[in-house]
């Protein structure tokens, strides 16, 4: 089965593209930069596109498909500095999901072939921010911050594509721990220079999910016909902040003692400080029901792995 990825170079898409190869399926990969991956030796195919429309790639939709679509400025940004969300970045952070969006519903609404399975990203953001520790499962409503909305609407934007008939699954995806990028390469760095510590209170709930099995749920929900809807992409056992920065200091034989205060943070990041002093405590009940069975379900087991440990 061929599978088309958008945002396949980013963290996500490259770790999902990697296992997908690794089982036989053939890769197409659409870039708004070819230029930088036509001479990559690989056994993927990298197709230009312009992120905002199916322009360049529809002839790609034939025969035995899949399509992933994670497109989507990151949130974070490349620098720390863009993590505050001023009102370009707020605006360049939902058109760029949108677009991509659009694009996948009008290249599936024309192709005469449609895929196996479109799998549309989300986050967990949808459920909102919170400080209560109430546990967040699928059949629970979105919430009323900024991420909220956006993950809302990134849902929706290829929602029609169930008028043509073809099985949908949303994936709310979690904190993602990688060693090649995200969250994880930053906060290693304060405890490798024995300064680290919470992140305000340390009550905040922190819904995990170790790379690869993100990337081992993408192929389950490819092979499994029977799923389809909302399905939270995140550890069974999240942690609070607190929990977490103990268990990172243990893991990297470092102490975990200089808190960083929330309102330093707010000074520093604003509306987006909380990313950090807050969060959500996810169940990914779903997928637990359709009996996937997780990698790494313990915090301190997906640390070992990923720091070498």
């Amino acid at each position: 089965m061929r599978i088309i990825i958008l945002g396949g170079t980013g963290l996500i898409g490259s770790a999902v593209a990697s296992t997908l190869a690794q089982s036989g399926y053939e890769i197409i990969i659409l870039t708004r930069n070819l230029q930088k991956y036509s001479n990559i030796l690989t056994s993927y195919n990298y197709v230009y596109w312009d992120g905002q429309t199916s322009k360049g790639w529809i002839q790609w939709l034939e025969g035995d498909y899949a399509m992933i679509n994670l497109a989507g400025e990151s949130i974070a940004g490349e620098r720390f500095t863009d993590l505050r969300w001023t009102l370009a970045r707020k605006k360049s952070i939902l058109e760029s999901r949108l677009n991509a969006g659009q694009a996948v519903t009008e290249a599936i609404r024309t192709a005469t072939s449609k895929p196996a399975v479109l799998i549309q990203a989300s986050a967990i953001g949808y459920y909102g921010a919170s400080l209560s520790g109430q546990e967040f499962t699928e059949k629970d409503a979105p919430g009323d911050d900024f991420l909220a909305y956006v993950s809302t609407k990134w849902e929706r934007s290829t929602e029609r594509v169930a008028e043509q008939g073809v099985r949908r699954v949303v994936i709310r995806i979690g904190v993602v721990l990688s060693n090649k990028g995200g969250a994880l390469p930053k906060q290693i760095i304060p405890f490798r220079y024995y300064i680290g510590g919470t992140i305000g209170s340390g009550r905040q709930w922190y819904s995990w999910i170790n790379i690869d099995d993100v990337a081992y749920a993408l192929k389950f929900f490819i092979e499994n016909a029977q799923t389809t809807g909302a399905f939270n992409i995140c550890s069974p056992n999240p942690v609070t902040n607190k929990e977490f920065s103990k268990e990172l200091a243990k893991t990297m034989q470092r102490p975990s003692w200089i808190p960083i205060p929330s309102f330093v943070l707010f000074h520093l990041l604003g509306e987006a400080s909380k990313l950090l002093t807050q969060g959500q405590r996810v169940i990914p009940q779903r997928l637990l029901n359709h009996g996937y069975s997780f990698q790494y379900n313990e915090l301190k087991y997906a640390l070992r792995n990923l720091l070498s440990v």
